[in-house]
């Protein structure tokens, strides 16, 4: 890890780079140097960079060529770049921005704007890189994962059920109040799929495939998946990753029940007025599967205590799923469900957690940003 954020300082005049350089150095940043845009563009590639101060008057490549180049290289694509002209016409401005920069600096400099934007886009440098290196270490985790997972799924069927329900609460086990959550859901999914008279070999794959909904919390770092409050934004942007982090561990199986694992890990948290995730999905774009697996998962995650929530009543839960008819739900699926609420309701008693109270209505929604 560097000590000093290296920033490369591109201009034609050595009196301009000597000035910044007066300005930066004390301020404890170390400065690399380039006189034109073929320079810098050979200076970025032999040096970690984290910001380029770049003069846009430059003969031969100038400022917005230099800025063009570096967008092209996907390496360099975050690279916080501002530049410093004397130019002062909105299209000129306009033409930096389309090129790609960051931010202005008009000459001449002003010390303290110079510093204050500076610090600015260092930080935001930072913050990305600290969730570039995230998703590569969460890539490479899955990645040793995926073939592990692949080879035990592919075995499970034969088992029956019940180690599938077993090997899906791998991604439920840091909680244990979720413990049954896969059971239940999985019963409800089937249970509806049966009312909307899917065929036989439907409804078995829905049984045996939606206990996998979540598999790709797996993947998800416990300060997150347990957090007992509101995530925050870039949390919850991880949070979501779950249910590509699922498809793409269950994914290129011939096993019929995994592939409709996969469809459902991909789609239960997409809604049918298009504001779901991953994909923002509407309507029938939805895999049927998709759609019946949201309700049955949602119903569950209602009733059951989770880190950030208590459990809401049934009729709480209920009124809940009714409301989102034709938002949240496909219409048809709501109907179902609740042609078949007694056997949901029967399920749920013999496979209850036991441990749930009531909380008003309005706390579920504050809550159910979890997902």
């Amino acid at each position: 890890m560097k000590d000093k954020p290296v920033i490369l300082v591109v201009d034609d005049q050595s009196q301009n780079i000597e000035l910044l350089e007066a300005y930066l150095v004390p301020q404890g940043y170390e400065i690399v140097m380039a006189a034109g845009g073929e320079e810098a563009l050979g200076k970025l590639s032999g040096n970690h960079i984290d910001l380029i101060l770049l003069d846009v008057m430059m003969p031969g490549m100038d400022g917005f060529e230099v800025t063009r180049r570096v967008r092209q290289d996907n390496a360099h694509r975050l690279l916080p770049i501002i530049l410093i002209t004397a130019l002062r016409e909105t299209e000129d401005r306009v033409k930096g921005i389309e090129a790609g920069c960051d931010d202005f600096i008009s000459k001449p400099v002003d010390k303290m704007e110079l510093l204050a934007r500076v610090r600015s886009l260092l930080k935001v440098k930072a913050y990305n890189d600290l969730l570039s290196n995230y998703r590569e270490e969460l890539e490479s985790e899955v990645a040793g994962r995926t073939e592990e997972l692949k080879h035990a799924l592919e075995r499970i069927k034969a088992d029956g059920l019940e180690m599938i329900y077993r090997l899906s609460m791998a991604s439920e086990f840091k909680d244990r109040e979720t413990g049954s959550h896969v059971k239940r859901m999985s019963r409800y999914a089937a249970a509806v799929a049966g009312r909307m008279k899917l065929n036989k070999t439907d409804i078995e794959t829905i049984l045996y495939g939606s206990p996998m909904h979540d598999l790709g919390k797996i993947g998800i770092p416990d300060l997150i998946l347990l957090k007992p409050a509101k995530l925050d934004p870039g949390e919850w942007e991880i949070m979501k990753q779950h249910t590509v982090i699922g498809a793409k561990i269950l994914e290129g199986s011939d096993a019929e029940f995994m592939r409709m694992g996969e469809t459902i890990a991909q789609h239960h948290h997409e809604k049918w007025d298009g504001s779901g995730y991953p994909n923002r999905l509407r309507g029938a774009e939805i895999p049927i599967a998709g759609r019946i697996a949201a309700i049955a998962d949602v119903f569950d995650a209602l009733t059951s205590k989770r880190p950030y929530k208590e459990a809401f009543s049934v009729e709480e839960s209920l009124a809940i799923i009714r409301e989102g008819r034709g938002t949240h739900f496909d219409p048809e699926v709501v109907d179902a469900f609740f042609a078949i609420q007694d056997e949901i309701l029967t399920v749920k008693k013999q496979l209850s957690d036991n441990n749930q109270r009531n909380l008003d209505i309005p706390e579920l929604k504050a809550m159910h940003q979890h997902g």
